[in-house]
C-alpha cells in the first residue's frame, strides 16, 4: 500500500471498542498514546529493548513500539490504565506503591503490565521467576530489589483475596 493510504481497524482497548483509520506503518504505541490519549504506555527506546511500552495483546505481553496497529485489528489490548479493577487499583499497582517499586515512572507501566501477565499465570512465583519475567523491562533508577518485592507482595495480596472470596460466609 502507498504511504498515506488509511486502513480501517477495530481495537478493543481496556474493554472499550474503537474504530480507527490508521496508516499501515503506524505503531500501536502511537495509536494508544496520541490517538486514544492513553499516555500511561511510555516510549523508552523504540527498539523493543526496554519494556516501557509493554501492553497485553489478547492477554500476552508485547512491546507496543514494535507492533503495527493494523496487526492488532480485532484484538483486545490492555494498557496500564486498564489494569485497575472497577475504579480500584489492582493489587500489582497497590504493591508497587506500597513497596516503593517505582522511581521516575518511565518504566513503571511496563513493569506493572508485565507483572500482571506473570501473576495471571502464576500466583506464587519465586523471586527467580519474577526476575526472569521482568528481564525484558529496564529501569535506570533502581536496583530491581523493590520491583521484585512488589511483585511478590502483589502475588500474596491476590492469593489472600482469592482465599477470602472462596471461604463460605460464616
Amino acid at each position: 500500500m502507498a504511504t498515506g493510504t488509511k486502513v480501517e481497524i477495530v481495537l478493543t482497548v481496556n474493554g472499550r471498542q474503537y474504530e480507527l483509520a490508521v496508516e499501515p506503518r503506524e505503531r500501536l504505541l502511537d495509536v494508544l498514546r496520541y490517538r486514544l490519549g492513553l499516555t500511561g504506555t511510555k516510549e523508552g527506546c523504540s527498539t523493543g529493548d526496554c519494556g516501557a511500552c509493554t501492553v497485553l495483546l489478547d492477554g500476552e505481553p508485547v512491546t507496543s513500539c514494535l507492533v503495527l496497529a493494523v496487526s492488532a485489528n480485532g484484538r483486545a489490548i490492555t494498557t496500564v490504565e486498564g489494569i485497575a479493577e472497577g475504579g480500584n487499583l489492582h493489587p500489582v499497582q497497590q504493591a508497587y506503591a506500597l513497596e516503593g517499586g517505582l522511581q521516575c515512572g518511565i518504566c513503571t507501566p511496563g513493569f506493572i503490565v508485565m507483572s500482571k501477565a506473570l501473576l495471571d499465570r502464576d500466583l506464587d512465583p519465586s523471586p527467580r521467576k519474577v526476575r526472569y519475567w521482568l528481564s525484558g523491562n529496564l529501569c535506570r533508577c533502581t536496583g530491581y530489589h523493590k520491583i521484585v518485592q512488589s511483585v511478590l507482595t502483589a502475588a500474596r495480596m491476590v492469593r489472600e483475596r482469592a482465599s477470602q472470596t472462596s471461604q463460605p460466609a460464616g
